[in-house]
């Protein structure tokens, strides 16, 4: 039964005591040690739950209800388990139904989940053996409260023996903390992965815990190349906030870079965060090349920009202008009215290209449509809606841009 039914001889208050937003009663750990299943400083929640259990992010049917899913840190053996105090009784409370819970999440993830806290337990020592799937690409460290720690990247694909495995449980991921992300066709041979591991001491030797990771789809671009598309970007939350992100696109990007039939890589739909990211590091790296020098930024977007963006960075002339606006914003001294005034224009003139096509298309309804319904299709093309939608769109970008431009700044 979808949470918010009414249903006779039942009060408002008592059916709502059934009902508790998903997000807020599912345990996610990544379990290193034993007794990380008792410590509540290792568990998250996910941060959507809709493809699970619908648009609302409802569960009907419990109180006090609590969803453990746990994974070994590395290799994710899987543990799914719920309790709670009371449950919604279909004699009682006029037949209506508990959601299934379980069922709604196992459809979701691999079969041989644990059921037995006990049993999942055992599995922990094991993961002393667990070895990253791949080639190792890059390895970095991070200073964080807790000293040096080690992390490692390596680029993998399925035909690595348990490789296909262990992607069907981190994929599970995707769904709690990706909007509209789904699996993809693992059958698909032109699909590439690159993973984030944690290399960390453990009993007098090093384990390995999975920390996120990035896929790939290599497309064909016309007449003989390939154009790569970022589709996943996933950094799991214990490990966010210390520059992964940035590691792992940088690792893709010059692993593609490396091949030649590259003509250029782009990014599937990104998400704000996943944009700002591509954003931050295409400007670290456009910032190196002569065309991007300061000096040459306020001139205006150039050939040569476009040129050199994509020779040497393989980024495409629509995101090289993007990166451009960026660093000439960098540049400019918002105070000073006119050069501000400058850059405005210059965006504007670029979000204003769609416009001009309209002039065409106004053309068409003069021939086709009666003077009264003229008027009536003309209020959205007036110059006062073009100039509102303008400024609109200038003022998203500006937003963003000075986003991007913070985290430049101390990068």
């Amino acid at each position: 039964m979808a949470a918010g039914t009414s249903a006779m001889g039942l009060s408002r208050n008592e059916l709502e005591s059934f009902v508790c937003r998903a997000n807020d009663v599912i345990d996610i750990k990544l379990v290193r040690k034993e007794s990380d299943l008792e410590d509540g400083k290792t568990t998250f929640r996910p941060e959507l739950t809709h493809q699970v259990f619908g648009e609302t992010e409802n569960i009907f049917g419990y109180k006090d209800l609590l969803v453990k899913l746990y994974y070994t840190a590395g290799r994710l053996t899987t543990y799914l388990s719920m309790s709670y105090s009371q449950k919604v009784d279909p004699v009682r409370h006029e037949g209506m139904q508990a959601d299934e819970v379980l069922k709604n999440i196992a459809e979701k993830i691999p079969p041989g989940f644990c059921t037995n806290i006990d049993d999942f337990a055992m599995y922990i020592p094991k993961e002393a053996t667990f070895q990253p799937y791949g080639t190792l690409l890059h390895s970095y460290k991070r200073e964080t409260e807790g000293g040096h720690r080690q992390f490692e990247i390596y680029k993998a694909d399925m035909s690595i023996p348990g490789f296909r495995e262990f992607h069907e449980r981190l994929q599970m991921f995707v769904l709690w903390f990706i909007d509209a992300g789904s699996f993809i066709d693992v059958d698909d041979e032109k699909w590439n992965y690159y993973l984030i591991f944690e290399k960390y001491a453990c009993d007098g030797s090093h384990r390995y815990a999975t920390v996120g990771y990035l896929t790939a789809y290599s497309y064909y671009a016309y007449p003989d190349k390939l154009r790569p598309r970022i589709s996943q970007v996933l950094v799991l939350p214990p490990f966010q906030r210390l520059g992964h992100g940035v590691e792992l696109l940088q690792t893709a990007y010059r692993d593609m870079r490396e091949n030649t039939d590259v003509l250029d890589i782009t990014v599937e739909d990104p998400s704000e965060e996943c944009l700002r990211l591509r954003d931050f590091v295409d400007c670290v790296n456009c910032k190196i090349l002569p065309a991007f020098s300061p000096q040459l930024l306020k001139g205006g977007f150039t050939a040569d920009m476009a040129q050199q963006a994509q020779e040497k960075l393989k980024i495409n002339k629509k995101q090289a202008r993007r990166v451009y606006e960026i660093l000439r914003l960098e540049q400019t001294d918002i105070s000073n009215a006119a050069e501000f005034r400058e850059f405005r224009l210059d965006v504007k003139r670029r979000l204003n290209a769609p416009f001009r096509k309209e002039s065409s298309y106004i053309e068409k309804l003069r021939k086709i449509l009666k003077p009264e319904e003229l008027v009536v299709a003309m209020e959205d093309f007036s110059v006062e809606n073009r100039q509102a939608k303008l400024e609109e769109m200038f003022q998203d970008n500006l937003t963003h841009y000075k986003r991007v431009m913070e985290r430049l700044a101390v990068a």
